[in-house]
Order: C-alpha cells, then sequence, then structure tokens
C-alpha cells in the first residue's frame, strides 16, 4: 500500500490506508513506544477472529493518559510501526492522530472514521481493540458511551489485569443495559511491554525477540532510550 503524501491528508480526502473494499476495520491505537512482537500478536489474532479486512495501527501525538510524561518524538514512534507491520497487507498504520493538534482521544478519531466512511457511502464496522488494563479504566475516558456507540470494543487480555465483565463494563460506560458492543477475544500471552523494551534498551540489554528486526536496528541506530539522546521529549 502507496504511503500517505501530505496531500492525501488533506481535509476531506479519503484516508489512503482504508480501502473501500474494507468493511471491518479493526483499530489498535496507542503510544507505540516502542511497538513490539505483543502489539502484533494481538493485530494478528483480532484479525483472524473477527474476520476482519484490515486493522490499523494509530500512534497516538499526545496520550491523554501520558501528559507531561516522556515520550519518544511521534514521527520516530510512527516509523517504527511503519517498520513492523511492513510484512503484513492487512496492516496499516493511520496519521489520524498525528495529524491533529491536542490530546489524542479516541472518540475524536472513532468520529473522524465514521464520518469519512460515512461521506464515501460506506457501511462500514469498526472494532476498538483495547488491553484488560485499559479497558478498566473506560468509564474515565472522554465520551465512553459515543465510543461505544461508533465502535465494538474488543477486550484482549494483558497479564496481571483480568478481563472486566463486559457487561458491567457496557454499563459503567453509559451503555444501554444488555448492549452486546463489547466483545472479550483470547489472544496468545506474551508478558513484556514496551516499557521493559524500553528498559532494556535503555540499559544495553538486547531486545532481540522483544521487537520486529527493523524496529530493533531503528532503536539502535538512533539510539532511541538511552539517558543522552536529545530526542526525548516530554
Amino acid at each position: 500500500m502507496t504511503p500517505p503524501t501530505a496531500d492525501d491528508r488533506t481535509v476531506g480526502r479519503r484516508a489512503p490506508w482504508i480501502e473501500p473494499a474494507d468493511l471491518r476495520v479493526g483499530i489498535l491505537g496507542g503510544t507505540f513506544d516502542p511497538v513490539h512482537y505483543g502489539h502484533l500478536v494481538i493485530a494478528e489474532e483480532v484479525r483472524e477472529s473477527l474476520s476482519l479486512d484490515r486493522v490499523l495501527f494509530i500512534p497516538a501525538a499526545v496520550p491523554p493518559h501520558k501528559l507531561g510524561l516522556e515520550i519518544t518524538p511521534p514521527e520516530d514512534r510512527a516509523a517504527m510501526v511503519e517498520l513492523a507491520i511492513a510484512g503484513n497487507p492487512a496492516f496499516a498504520m493511520s496519521r489520524v492522530e498525528l495529524d491533529r493538534s491536542g490530546p489524542s482521544y479516541t472518540v475524536d478519531t472513532l468520529e473522524t472514521l465514521a464520518n469519512e466512511a460515512r461521506r464515501e457511502g460506506i457501511i462500514r464496522r469498526l472494532f476498538f481493540i483495547l488491553s484488560s488494563e485499559a479497558a478498566a479504566a473506560l468509564p474515565s475516558w472522554r465520551a465512553p458511551a459515543r465510543i461505544l456507540e461508533l465502535a465494538r470494543l474488543v477486550v484482549v487480555p494483558r497479564s496481571g489485569f483480568p478481563v472486566p465483565d463486559v457487561g458491567v463494563l457496557a454499563s459503567d460506560a453509559g451503555a444501554s443495559p444488555g448492549d452486546e458492543r463489547i466483545l472479550a477475544a483470547e489472544t496468545v500471552p506474551l508478558a513484556h511491554s514496551s516499557s521493559d523494551v524500553r528498559s532494556r534498551a535503555a540499559s544495553g540489554r538486547s531486545i532481540r525477540y522483544l521487537v520486529p528486526p527493523a524496529v530493533e536496528a531503528y532503536i539502535r541506530d538512533h539510539r532511541l532510550y538511552l539517558s543522552d539522546n536529545p530526542r526525548r521529549t516530554a
């Protein structure tokens, strides 16, 4: 798939990372600092189990839950995502949050994607993928009920965080009683996290087999996560 150009990202133009035939689209958002094999496994297993046409990886420009924290610049994180997903034609990266100012709220992203499909007359179903840890905090997100109107939520387990009761979660998020817009999906458990990768890279330890080789090379070549790297930002 041809990477988006600046012109392609102009408001009103179709986002090139979604094709008209992509009617069932998974959304995997996150900081991706860095993207690792756990993210890829989750995306592929959910894609297969729900027969998704596409899974969009959406790096957050300004994660609302990490305001004021030190994170890697958005363009570095986006570059690593593009490298990680290059071998899977069902994966794509969207810049919808990178090219939008302000905090990267999920509800705004889903509104943008839904409006785009509506403009083109496409009936597209969105499936927002999130971990059991993130799902537990869903009621505190911006407009959680609207999120459930725009997309089905697919909750995947994360080590140390049990999958919440989907009925209770839907009720806490403001959904109607009996709403079935929250699904639980089983995936291969991988215990490592982005913070584990950052910690190992910062101390000079190997991150091989935790991230794809191209991402490992990018981290090494750009000296990401080293304490003397000026590219780290708040």
